[in-house]
């Protein structure tokens, strides 16, 4: 996915095929490739997958929020001159396309959120990345999963070096503090856009009843379950992902 970035003026992203836009967001301690299962997947079946790299680190203190973010994105699809897209977004990177919805339903023509921020998370329990402390950040990497071996020593290794780069860290906190500022729970029932959501059964981080309450809170949502499956669905059962946000975009015509 690295080899693959397209870097214009202040964006970086991947591209992929052709037809309907899906634009993907990727979550805080997430990168593009967590998606390529998406972005092989999709190609195929007539739509253009565009994943930016969101500016979570490059951008000044107070641009540093949810609600900043949700503008960038925004700003982005104007940018790649499409008239409406299909968001996804998973952890931060839902809470930011469930904000950009909020903000700019005009722009949206479907949602797809998967372990998404934005009424609760457990990011880090009670306490955040000690830098230095590798056991420590596999630990939490293993507990995104449902099968530990997701989390590959190359993955550990990109959270600990965040956790090692005090601005990183500081954004990092910042970042998480915005998440809870914006919780989306008295917004949710005005916003009516279709939304699928896809969730793994096991997922400690956004656990099965935060699911079920943007279920309830959304007026028109669908809610997939993906069985032995932690935080980010679409890294640890691609196909069954894919296949879930497929059936749903044919049913509903996108």
């Amino acid at each position: 996915m690295e080899q693959d970035l397209i870097k214009e003026g202040k964006y970086k992203y991947s591209e992929f095929g052709e037809g309907t836009p899906i634009v993907v967001l990727h979550g805080l301690m997430g990168g593009l490739s967590n998606f390529s299962g998406v972005a092989e997947y999709f190609p195929l079946h007539g739509y253009k997958v565009v994943m930016p790299e969101l500016p979570l680190y490059t951008q000044n203190i107070l641009k540093t929020n949810v609600k900043a973010f949700a503008r960038w994105v925004k700003d982005f699809i104007t940018y790649k001159g499409f008239d409406r897209v299909i968001l996804l977004g998973n952890s931060l990177g839902g809470h930011i396309a469930l904000y950009h919805a909020k903000m700019y339903p005009e722009k949206m023509s479907g949602l797809i959120l998967t372990g998404s921020s934005g009424l609760y998370e457990s990011a880090m329990g009670d306490s955040y990345p000690r830098r230095g402390d590798k056991d420590y950040i596999q630990k939490k990497a293993e507990e995104v999963f449902y099968d530990p071996k997701i989390a590959t020593p190359e993955l550990v290794d990109e959270v600990y070096q965040v956790a090692n780069d005090r601005l990183k860290l500081v954004k990092t906190l910042t970042i998480a503090k915005s998440a809870i500022r914006h919780n989306m729970a008295k917004d949710l029932p005005k916003m009516h856009i279709h939304t699928c959501l896809i969730w793994g059964a096991n997922d400690k981080v956004t656990p099965p009843e935060v699911a079920e309450e943007f279920h309830q809170l959304l007026p028109n949502s669908d809610l997939y379950w993906i069985d032995k499956c932690g935080h980010a669905a679409m890294m640890e059962h691609p196909d069954e992902f894919n296949r879930l946000m497929h059936e749903w975009l044919k049913k509903m015509k996108l």
